[in-house]
């Protein structure tokens, strides 16, 4: 009697010979679909002298029935009129319908069991998890499954894994099987998705790995659509109250990370629930990444409202097409005008030309920008200088340029990380550069580099930290894109 093995390694053959494929296409649409068996194991598997694992097996039928369905669509006799599908009662398609009516003029409440029923077309169970605003907790949506669940810690669960790294995760615990899937809006993590099933078998199923991929991008854009609409997802995500400097801040940064096929750049602002004086913000085209970094000075309402009109400022000038010179000049003018000279910021403010690599950029009484190359520090961008924001004095202004390399990374941080302080020991710049370098040189995705020294420095003042701290990168790459793409096969 055949052996699944075998039976399966004749109907893909009988499939190629139909379609007159070869194995090199079945081997390139199975790359496709997650394959990682070289084109030599798959020439021998489908020959009989080799042998294949199972989930590759069920990746290179997935590939073939894929080759059928395209096959199949260029053979199908056309009828005289257009006759519509009817709407599946199961899988993505219908998962995905569920999802569009019951979130369609809904508050954020609503997509928890939204997600109960798009999970139960697909034949599974399902409970979303909202990463908190420190990034320590990864906290449930209340949810006909999800009910009386805690919180998980992001470090040293399997939760926190896939959220951290963006990677689909298998498991059992309690004797359940399940899929943590990571859910993202673009490139901004939110949160993880735990994909409950009944047999284990089916948490190396490509197809169901790759309908839940898509089902958690789908609910990455929809938390970021709700999320304006109440304070529901709101409500979870905060785990204590937030003082009114650090509301009036966080509710005008944009999102942490952000991308495009050219450039990446994430950042953070902490104390999550405290900060005061300290914000960032960007804007990405095609040819070009422009940014800002202010950090007024105090720690009350008062630096809250200098970074703030400074923000704004800055975008309003950015918007309205000022160059460089003139942003700087711009957002000092206001500050001056609003404030009176009596408090003021310091500030980056930068413009990298995607297509040449070349980097303008000005630092008002700000640290010095660093550049990361391969791993290394390469040099403290030193050349771009002037004033602080909202003084009159206005002489000595420069404007510095850096020529980058593919793939370099620049870091702009405030002085509240090398100055947090334990004692009288501070964190010093040498133990960023060499965090950053440590982590750079690992290829960690972006936001996680990120987050880890933003853990280091909150464990090195024992999680109170005395003056905001902002870390903000950018990363001018083509590839570096992949690490925050959560893909159904990784």
């Amino acid at each position: 009697m055949a052996t699944a093995a075998e039976a399966q390694r004749r109907k893909l053959r009988a499939a190629l010979a139909r379609m007159r494929a070869s194995a090199d296409d079945l081997w390139l649409r199975y790359l496709g679909v997650g394959g990682t068996a070289d084109p030599e194991e798959v020439h021998a598997y489908l020959e009989g002298t080799g042998t294949l694992a199972a989930p590759e097996r069920d990746r290179l039928a997935l590939a073939a029935n894929e080759m059928l369905d395209e096959a199949a669509g260029r053979l199908r006799v056309p009828y005289e009129r257009t006759v519509r599908d009817v709407d599946p009662p199961r899988g993505q398609v219908a998962a995905f319908t569920e999802l569009l009516i019951r979130t369609h003029l809904a508050p954020p409440e609503a997509l928890a069991p939204a997600v109960d029923v798009a999970a139960e077309r697909l034949g599974v169970r399902a409970v979303v998890y909202l990463a908190d605003y420190e990034r320590v907790h990864l906290v449930p949506l209340p949810s006909a499954h999800g009910a009386g669940r805690m919180p998980l810690r992001m470090e040293g669960t399997v939760a926190g894994r896939a959220f951290r790294l963006l990677e689909t995760v298998a498991g059992t615990s309690g004797g359940q099987p399940r899929l943590w899937v990571p859910i993202a809006d673009g490139v901004t993590r939110i949160g993880v998705l735990d994909v409950m099933v009944d047999d284990p078998r089916e948490l190396e199923d490509p197809v169901l790995r790759r309908q839940c991929w898509w089902l958690t991008h789908f609910v990455g854009h929809l938390v970021a659509s709700l999320d304006a609409r109440g304070d529901g997802f709101d409500a979870v995500r905060r785990r204590r109250p937030r003082a009114t400097e650090a509301e009036l801040i966080y509710h005008m940064l944009p999102p942490r990370t952000a991308g495009t096929d050219r450039v990446l750049v994430s950042g953070r602002v902490e104390p999550t629930y405290g900060v005061g004086g300290d914000a960032f913000d960007y804007s990405l085209s095609p040819t070009s990444a422009r940014f800002g970094v202010l950090d007024a000075t105090g720690h009350d309402l008062s630096a809250g409202l200098v970074a703030a009109t400074g923000l704004a400022a800055y975008r309003n000038a950015r918007r309205n097409g000022l160059g460089l010179f003139e942003q700087a000049e711009f957002v000092n003018q206001t500050l001056e005008e609003q404030f009176g000279g009596k408090i003021f910021a310091t500030g980056v403010l930068g413009d990298l030309d995607l297509r040449s690599g070349r980097l303008r950029y000005l630092v008002a009484g700000h640290p010095n920008p660093l550049l990361i190359r391969r791993g290394r520090l390469v040099r403290q961008l030193v050349a771009g200088r002037r004033p602080l924001l909202g003084l009159e004095l206005r002489r000595g202004v420069t404007i510095g340029e850096e020529l980058l390399e593919p793939d370099d990374i620049v870091v702009v941080y405030t002085d509240g990380i090398p100055e947090a302080r334990r004692g009288d020991e501070l964190f010093g710049l040498p133990r960023l550069i060499d965090i950053l370098e440590r982590e750079t040189a690992h290829k960690v995705p972006l936001p996680e580099v990120v987050d880890r020294v933003m853990r280091a420095v909150l464990r090195h003042q024992e999680g109170v930290l005395q003056d905001d701290a902002t870390l903000f990168l950018l990363h001018w790459t083509r590839g570096a894109q992949a690490a925050l793409e959560a893909g159904p096969a990784r």
